[in-house]
């Protein structure tokens, strides 16, 4: 059986929890998400995984079939949900995420 987004990011955020210092948790849109020197970088709306990333990338994934994540009825330029195959791919993606907002990327 496959596991939910919401499963595989828990054990994704188990994981960085133990591993960075840095990353804490925190509520962003009514929802419990990952953030890392102030500022979030991943979290799990309605199912699907949002994460922040350089818009480039979100470019990249949006073409291969994932979706512009939108608040406030505007898309996020760095913002894109999606559902990972696994939990290897979610914890990728998420890290992919911390790593980009922990360099300065991203917005509070």
């Amino acid at each position: 059986m496959r596991s939910s987004v919401g499963e595989m990011f828990a054990v994704a955020t188990e994981q960085l929890l133990s591993e960075d210092p840095e990353v804490e948790q925190g509520r962003m849109f009514r929802a419990g998400g990952l953030k890392t020197r102030g500022k979030f970088f991943a979290l799990v709306v309605d199912g699907e995984l949002v994460v922040k990333l350089p818009a480039e990338r979100v470019d990249e994934l949006v073409a291969a079939g994932a979706h512009r994540f939108e608040a406030g009825g505007r898309s996020v330029r760095e913002g894109v949900r999606l559902q990972p195959a696994d939990e290897a791919a979610c914890r990728a993606t998420v890290s992919e995420a911390r790593d980009f907002v922990a360099r300065g990327g991203g917005i509070t």
